[in-house]
């Protein structure tokens, strides 16, 4: 990038979206868990149209006729050098994905913002530099082999769909059965 495109290239932000179960399980066995429809149309809402950014065990982990994710800018990061996936850009490291994500996209205004879809690793490397979270929690016990991240005491929560009555969480439920909720949480 040019010292000129350097200047004018939009602000990144960075925003982490995840569904877990209760002890912040996000994944077993290379996959999810449970079935909430209602959660992957609400993942569809908010990186539709955003470039969005995962490991290649998430790659992997999407229904082939998903793949690439239809309607986002696809960057997979893996160590494997001669990975390669139509509809995919490879990356090496986090910072060379949202390299290619910004080079790769049109931001209205002056701001950028870059989804990180998983999986664990990689929400452990993108949460210190996020602004934004979204997760889709589950009134669920499971058991799993992928977690999410601690997250600390400076992101606090803005949204909570369904909102709270009085210091009672509410909760939706799916059609499969599931309680769940939506949380937007910022720093």
């Amino acid at each position: 990038m040019s010292d000129a495109s350097a200047a004018t290239a939009p602000a990144v932000r960075i925003g982490l979206v995840w569904a877990e179960a209760h002890g912040g399980v996000i994944g077993a066995g290379g996959g999810m868990p449970w079935h909430v429809p209602e959660d992957l149309a609400h993942f569809k809402a908010v990186t539709l149209g955003a470039p969005v950014v995962m490991g290649r065990k998430t790659w992997d982990s999407l229904p082939e006729r998903f793949r690439p994710l239809p309607g986002r800018a696809n960057v997979v990061v893996t160590r494997q050098g001669d990975w390669a996936a139509d509809g995919a850009q490879r990356a090496g490291s986090l910072d060379e994905a949202l390299a290619l994500a910004v080079d790769g996209a049109e931001a209205p205004g002056d701001a950028l913002r870059v989804w990180v879809i998983g999986g664990g690793e990689l929400f452990q490397q993108a949460l210190p530099r996020a602004d934004r979270l979204e997760v889709t929690e589950l009134d669920l016990d499971v058991a799993g082999d992928a977690f999410a991240p601690e997250r600390g005491p400076e992101w606090r929560v803005a949204a909570v769909e369904p909102a709270a009555s009085g210091n009672e969480p509410r909760w939706h439920t799916s059609r499969s059965g599931v309680r769940y909720r939506f949380l937007t949480l910022e720093r």
